[in-house]
């Protein structure tokens, strides 16, 4: 039998979060955090986040709340509900920890955090990517991956609807 159980507590409250990240840096370890709304998960998204997961010992993932995605992305969205979001997101191997957002951007939640890497997919520029200057005042980095071409949640849902 597998071990399950440990999946669903992955998905943690700010909070248990924070304390998750004072345990590990007691123990000498770093954290990166990313961010999305990780709706219909594809490739680019995998490569995203396991970019993210090379930065640091530990790796945390901002996930958009379903209000959040439908005011970023439209009232169609998400497709997939939160909780589901989250588990598909905490059943990855090298995923640490998902914490849910209510907010349009994870300003709070990185502030919060303070991340000793943070992640960001390649349309992003230092001065746009929330929470930057809060990670690098704090004496941590930003890195920006670059976009895997021809991977799109929107697109997959258009070939969908053809």
């Amino acid at each position: 039998m597998r071990f399950t159980e440990g999946i669903e507590k992955k998905i943690m409250t700010i909070d248990q979060a924070k304390a998750m990240m004072s345990a590990w840096r007691v123990a000498g370890k770093t954290v990166s955090f990313t961010n999305g709304c990780f709706d219909i998960l594809h490739e680019g998204h995998l490569f995203s986040l396991a970019q993210a997961a090379r930065e640091a010992d530990f790796l945390i993932v901002g996930l958009n709340s379903d209000a959040s995605v439908q005011r970023l992305k439209g009232p169609t969205r998400p497709i997939n509900n939160t909780h589901s979001r989250a588990l598909v997101i905490a059943n990855l191997v090298l995923v640490d920890a998902v914490v849910i957002f209510e907010e349009d951007t994870p300003y709070e939640l990185i502030s919060n955090l303070l991340p000793d890497v943070l992640v960001k997919g390649g349309d992003y520029t230092i001065e746009t990517i929330v929470g930057a200057k809060e990670v690098i005042a704090a004496g941590g980095k930003v890195i920006i991956n670059p976009i895997v071409d021809g991977f799109s949640t929107t697109n997959i849902i258009e070939k969908i609807k053809k």
